[in-house]
């Protein structure tokens, strides 16, 4: 079900609708004037990877770009990566102090544990 953006040809309002059936495209009209000469805008899209689709993606040997680096979400990945090739278990200890690492990275200089 995906959810489009239209702008109203009349009053240059942009809106967003939850398309759920095709037909209920031919009933829409703008929220702001009720007019319905409305074109479809092209959107942005999002994709969502997950940690571990991440990680099996993850090669340490490929060079990286300064967005890789500005990602919280790569901290840890080198460590996780090696540990899963040799079998290793890191544990929830590892796991708990990288979801902190990664929510506010300064604080590791504060950290004593």
């Amino acid at each position: 079900m995906p959810i489009y953006e239209y702008l109203c040809q009349l009053c240059g309002k942009e809106f967003q609708y939850l398309v759920l059936r095709k037909e209920d495209e031919k009933n829409l009209s703008c929220p702001g004037c009720k007019g319905r000469d409305l074109k479809k805008l092209v959107s942005r899209v999002a994709h969502h990877a997950s940690e571990q689709d991440r990680l099996s993606a993850y090669d340490p040997s490929s060079p990286k770009d300064d967005a890789f680096y500005k990602d919280t979400r790569n901290i840890g990945l080198q460590a996780k990566k090696r540990a899963q090739q040799m079998g290793f278990d890191l544990g929830s200890g590892f796991e708990s102090k990288l979801d902190r690492l990664r929510t506010d990275p300064g604080k590791v200089f504060d950290d004593t544990d």
